[in-house]
This record gives C-alpha cells, structure tokens and sequence, in this order.
C-alpha cells in the first residue's frame, strides 16, 4: 500500500481520482490558517481533498473540526501534534499547502520538495526563495518546482489551489515538476558560495586602498 493510500486510511478519507492537500502547521493567523479556512469549499468543490495536521487557535480549531463534519470524506482534520503522523503526510499528499502571511524562513516547503508533494505557498519570505512558481517552466530556466501566490488572502489561496489542480489535470507536467521539486537544492551550497565571493571581492578591495 502506497503512502497517499495509507494516509488516506489513516484519516478516514474515501478513495477519489483528484489530489490530496496536506497541512502539518499550528492553527493560527500567521500561518494563513483563516485563509486556508475560507479556501476549503473551493477546494472541495474543485475535487481536491485535504489532510491537516495541528493545533493552536481555538477558533481556528473548531472551524477546522467542523468542516470535517460537513466535508467527512473530503476533509480530514488531526487536532494535535504526531511526529509520525506528520512525516506520513508529507509523504502521502500530493501538493502540500503553506498559505503564511509571513515566514522567515520554513522547513515545511522544503521537506515537501524533497518528497515530491507540490508546495502550494504564499510569495512571502523563506518560502518565495525555496519555491519557484510554475509559470516559471514557460520559460526559458525552466525550473518551476511548486505554486506560489500573491495577494496573501483567501481569494489568492483558492485561485493557487485551482492552478494546481489544473497542473493535476496533465500528469506528463506534473510528473514534470514533481522530478524538478524533488532535485531542487535549497541547501547552503550556492549561498555560502556567494559569500565567500563576497568576502573574497570585500578583503580584495581593503588590500588595494590599504
């Protein structure tokens, strides 16, 4: 049994031919959570499904349980924190979803890279310079690895959340960006390179003017 199939299962999700959304993330504003909320019909309707894994807002908590109530095979919602758990979502989901209003940095994005689950993020710090959106592949670089959207509200989160079910559709490109997500190096390689260059052109100009 794969692992989108175990995950499935795990969080009592029917079987169904549109992809899975995952979420490991604590329940608050910052993390665009309220968005994702809004965004949920849409997503549904449009024949995704998701899984979400975490905890935090009161409000946010209930709104998420309830929507499990009204989406039972569509929607499946964890209330806590399962280490297992979370790393069987990153695995299992098809697209993984960060809608952060702000995120200096973020680890979520970069592991889902590494597994193949699209990342579906907003175009604010860390998570603008780990993902290139997909209209990217259109051009010459080629080199797309995600989705990614501006403005950070819930209309801006719907409208990814269409495209990249819209990706879904053709699974030749897909596959396409799936392989580029998966090589993609969001180590420290190139920049500590660029540092180096860096220090390297500073101490340059110092020894001429000394």
């Amino acid at each position: 049994m794969g692992a989108k199939s175990m995950l499935a299962g795990r969080v009592g999700l029917a079987e169904g031919a549109g992809p899975l959304f995952g979420a490991v993330t604590r329940l608050t504003p910052q993390k665009g959570l309220d968005l994702l909320l809004a965004a949920l019909p849409a997503l549904v309707a449009l024949g995704g499904r998701l899984v979400l894994l975490g905890s935090g807002d009161g409000d946010l908590e209930a709104g998420f349980a309830a929507a499990m109530q009204a989406y039972p095979d569509k929607v499946g919602v964890m209330l806590g924190y399962d280490e297992a758990l979370s790393h069987l979502i990153i695995a299992g989901s098809d697209a993984i979803l960060v809608p952060s209003r702000f995120e200096p940095c973020g680890l979520t994005q970069m592991c889902a890279l590494r597994y193949g689950a699209l990342p579906v993020v907003s175009r604010v710090g860390g998570l603008a310079d780990t993902v290139v959106d997909v209209a990217e592949e259109d051009t010459a670089s080629r080199i797309g690895t995600g989705v990614s959207f501006l403005p950070v509200t819930a209309d801006g989160l719907a409208a990814a959340i269409e495209r990249t079910l819209a990706m879904w559709s053709d699974q030749p490109r897909w596959k396409r960006v799936q392989s580029r997500a998966m090589t993609s190096d969001v180590s420290w390689k190139e920049p500590a390179k660029q540092y180096a260059e860096l220090y390297a052109d500073v101490m340059k100009s110092s020894s001429a003017r000394g």
